[in-house]
């Protein structure tokens, strides 16, 4: 039975059709429920009236009180716009107005005292507000609702159209009256009173129209408690219903091929590998299908752990494939390792775009029979083409590069679920990593392997380019190698290219040959010359590599202990980490070099601060959600959530995630099915369609 909040919200009185398209447009609110929930982003004091003498440039909105003094008419056809100066007796500012303008002129008197809101902005040496919302000092209506007043996300289009923050906050009180009588319950009534919350109704009221700051403070509360709780259950949930209900093949054995293969590593794994393993072995030794992200920060050997964990399926009769998403970390992966393959018997092969198909035919065979162990690969993997003998375990590299689609067409290669293990170098704050990942079992590698040295990273800018140079000249001549790396942001961008062709030529002047050989790498190269210099370089032969960010993920290169990063003002922290962790991967001191133009932003330079503080990727991690937000994780927005987060904040609220997460295991420990008289609420919420979490990480 179709609720009121389910009302389309064009029946809301102010909106009607046209305005109900714009909403939907604008802030994808269709619904009487997306407004009810679409919550203000911050709050401003209406009780508090500024003087035009105190404003200066880091003010938000803010609300003035004063007389019109004049208005003109400004420009010519587009460029017209109606300024009315507003006085207060301490100063004077421009009202200016683009839209609307003869109604305006009708509205506003000259002479007259008006309450005016908005946000004021440096303009030829004075300031300006535009498009304020200006009212009678006699007739500020929504004031006497609520002293702290809402600021709403929104848009120029919306604000043109004359849905600007007062008339949002209007709709938002005309829609309060209708609904909240008939709103429900959503929380079972011994969890708000375990955890003191207040009720619905009250936090849907005070989020929008605050009695107090205390009143506000209560509402956040409430709805960020609900949201994370919902959040988390839904994920706990589906662990649970994967882990009842999943078969998996189970591993019975250790034998010789994983035992040769330890006995080839010459040298000692880490405590956290150790660790790793012994996990990975209970879990497909269980009977219930693996389903776990390794999460290990650049260097610290995940891909030993992935090899290891494909020996197990071998030492089985199964098939394992390793999955990585560009073809130079599929080779690389693939030439890799040989080094532990003596005396295993184990057969492998690698299969990418470039395959030959002659070579392609031959592996296709090889999979079929049974004859090939391991496969490794790229997207290639999952063609149609690709039949397995007896698929049992599968890794994926860098999983946020693969869809879940693209997962699924792997799973569907066997006749039970393969193990899947899962695994990242992007290091993903806890908090996170609960909620992207909050149905698979995580393991970290902490620790590094001996012998690895940190890496010292130095901040320089344009200026000191003649010492980079320099000091490039000093570590090749002592028989190291250099990354230089561009940024690119989209394949597409000319500018990108520009720099880079512009930096090569640079280069190779600066280095001459045949004392100095440089290889050039990018995503515009066909794949015979990308494959090429990339080998020059790999084998020693080539002494710098100018590349752009496509070597980010897993390029081994133990003699290379120079990283240049270029405009590194324009990547993020988690890719600067990624790049800098392509050196210090020998035994030789290792630099990381960010070079950036002299001028940075703020936000620029306290990335660049702290990446020559720290090493540690979890740290940067934090640091990153708590300047770019979740939804900005891994540079592209809502990459990583798969849900639309509408007060919660990953990065401010984890011990609140942290609450609730302990809460729902503690619920669905003595309720799995949510049977139970007094959590029917949760069952009826889940079951919801508006919390049907399109979940990333269920992989199989």
């Amino acid at each position: 039975m179709a609720t009121v909040l389910e009302s389309d919200i064009k029946y809301l009185p102010g909106v009607g059709p046209k305005r109900a398209e714009l909403l939907q447009k604008e802030l994808g609110i269709s619904t009487f429920a997306d407004l009810l929930y679409t919550f203000p982003f911050r709050y401003v004091d209406r009780s508090r009236y500024y003087s035009i003498r105190e404003i200066d440039s880091t003010n938000a909105y803010i609300q003035l009180r004063g007389r019109i003094v004049r208005m003109q008419m400004v420009g010519e056809h587009k460029g017209k716009r109606l300024i009315a100066v507003l006085n207060d007796g301490t100063g004077c500012i421009d009202l200016v107005f683009f839209q609307g303008v003869k109604w305006i002129q009708e509205k506003l008197k000259v002479g007259q005292e008006y309450v005016v809101f908005g946000k004021p902005t440096i303009f030829n040496q004075g300031y300006n507000m535009v498009h304020p919302e200006v009212d009678l000092a006699t007739e500020d209506k929504l004031n006497s609702i609520s002293a702290l007043m809402g600021v709403y996300s929104s848009t120029e289009k919306l604000h043109t159209s004359g849905l600007g923050n007062k008339a949002f906050a209007k709709l938002q009180a005309t829609l309060l009256d209708k609904v909240l009588p008939s709103v429900e319950e959503t929380l079972p009534q011994y969890v708000i009173d375990r955890k003191r919350l207040c009720p619905l109704k009250y936090a849907l009221r005070n989020i929008h129209f605050p009695e107090s700051v205390q009143a506000l403070s209560k509402a956040q509360e409430r709805l960020k408690f609900e949201e994370l709780f919902y959040l988390q259950l839904s994920l706990l949930k589906q662990k649970l219903v994967r882990t009842n209900g999943s078969q998996g093949v189970v591993f019975k054995t250790i034998g010789s091929a994983f035992n040769n293969t330890y006995r080839n590593i010459p040298f000692p794994l880490t405590g956290a590998q150790k660790r790793v393993l012994h996990e990975i072995r209970a879990d497909v030794g269980s009977g219930r299908q693996m389903n776990r992200l390794l999460q290990g920060d650049v260097g610290s050997g995940k891909t030993l752990v992935a090899i290891l964990s494909a020996m197990m399926a071998v030492d089985n009769g199964c098939q394992a494939c390793i999955m990585a998403p560009t073809e130079v970390l599929a080779t690389q992966h693939y030439n890799g390792v040989f080094k532990y393959l003596e005396n295993t018997g184990v057969n492998v092969a690698l299969l990418t775009g470039s395959t030959k198909t002659a070579e392609r035919r031959r592996i296709h065979e090889g999979l079929e029979n049974g004859t090939i162990h391991i496969i490794f690969g790229t997207h290639a993997l999952i063609e149609d083409t690709v039949k397995f003998h007896n698929l049992g375990m599968a890794v994926i590299d860098e999983q946020h590069r693969f869809g879940v689609e693209q997962r699924a067409k792997l799973w569907s290669k066997a006749a039970i679920p393969p193990h899947v293990l899962v695994m990242t170098a992007t290091p993903i704050p806890r908090t996170l990593a609960m909620t992207l990942y909050g149905d698979l079992d995580v393991s970290v590698l902490d620790e590094l392997p001996p012998g690895r040295k940190p890496i010292q990273t130095v901040h320089w800018t344009e200026t000191q380019r003649g010492q980079l140079y320099r000091f490039m000249k000093e570590q090749i001549r002592a028989g190291r190698q250099v990354f230089i790396v561009y940024p690119l942001i989209k394949e597409s961008e000319t500018m990108d290219y520009k720099n880079l062709e512009e930096g090569y030529m640079a280069i190779t002047e600066e280095f001459e040959s045949p004392e100095f050989v440089t290889a050039v790498v990018h995503g515009k190269q066909k794949p015979e010359n990308k494959a090429f210099d990339m080998d020059l370089f790999v084998r020693g032969k080539a002494h710098i590599l100018v590349a752009t960010s496509v070597i980010e993920v897993g390029v081994d290169v133990p003699n290379a202990s120079v990283m240049v990063i270029e405009s590194a003002e324009r990547f993020g922290l988690s890719q600067l980490h990624q790049l800098r962790g392509r050196v210090g991967r020998g035994a030789e001191k290792s630099y990381c070099i960010l070079m950036t133009g002299y001028q940075l932003s703020s936000e620029s330079r306290k990335r660049i601060d702290l990446m020559c503080q720290t090493n540690d990727g979890f740290e940067l991690a934090e640091a990153d959600l708590k300047m770019r937000g979740p939804g900005d994780f891994e540079g592209t927005r809502q990459s990583g959530l798969a849900f639309d987060l509408h007060i919660a904040d990953l990065a401010k609220d984890s011990p609140i995630l942290e609450e609730v997460r302990r809460l729902g295991e503690e619920i669905l420990e003595a309720d799995p099915y949510l049977e139970a008289r007094e959590n029917a609420i949760i069952a009826r919420k889940l079951r919801d369609a508006r919390l049907e979490i399109k979940d990333y990480s269920n992989i199989s």
